[in-house]
């Protein structure tokens, strides 16, 4: 396991490395980015962004989305994969959207947790995305494995137990920014079958390098 020093450290320079790292999924509204991130569930994000422009010209709005015939719906986000449960969470989201919560997108964990098809990934995301809570911590593959390569977690492969402890870890006004730099760091050198160790900017902090 690293130490907190060291930890720090890997934020530091992944901050530095990635200093416009953001969510790469595209939304201008608080729920489009909601449906985006269920419609990435086992699919790209680059696909995702070539489906919701023509999902949100199509309904663009919670109303439209509410009163959307599924099939519809089905139809436009086919290609992400899954497409039936996907539509349906999303017909569904928007109801209890506009029913509960007066068109808005809920702030706390255990409320966006209760809407169809969000977890605590989700909800993290949102959280650190559009409310700016500071301790938001998005556990993807990326995550998941980059963190335990680094050793800031113990060979963990449960994402709430990795969340945990990163909680306990990461400095909470930069651990929603420290997760999107994970992503772009997992794309671009930390690859889960051919990692560029010998290019990576953490190789002196990381657990995994030093076993080699």
């Amino acid at each position: 396991m690293r130490t907190q020093e060291q930890i720090n450290g890997i934020v530091r320079l992944l901050l530095k490395e990635y200093p416009q790292a953001d969510c790469t999924l595209q939304y201008e509204k608080p729920h489009e980015l909601l449906f985006a991130v269920r419609l990435a569930a086992q699919c790209t994000d680059e696909r995702v962004n070539k489906v919701t422009p023509a999902l949100y010209e199509r309904f663009p709005t919670l109303e439209a989305f509410a009163q959307a015939e599924l099939s519809e719906v089905e139809e436009l986000v086919h290609s992400c994969g899954f497409f039936r449960a996907k539509a349906k969470d999303i017909v569904e989201c928007s109801k209890i959207l506009i029913e509960k919560y007066d068109g808005r997108v809920p702030g706390t964990m255990e409320e966006l947790t209760a809407l169809p098809g969000v977890g605590r990934k989700t909800a993290n995301l949102i959280l650190g995305d559009v409310f700016h809570v500071p301790g938001s911590v998005v556990v993807d593959t990326h995550c998941i494995r980059i963190s335990n390569r680094l050793g800031m977690v113990d060979n963990l492969k449960e994402p709430v137990k990795i969340e945990k402890e990163l909680r306990k870890v990461l400095p909470p006004a930069d651990s929603s920014r420290f997760c999107h730099c994970i992503v772009l760091h997992g794309r671009a050198v930390c690859d889960a079958r051919k990692p560029d160790c010998d290019s990576c900017c953490l190789k002196h902090l990381c657990q995994y390098y030093e076993g080699r």
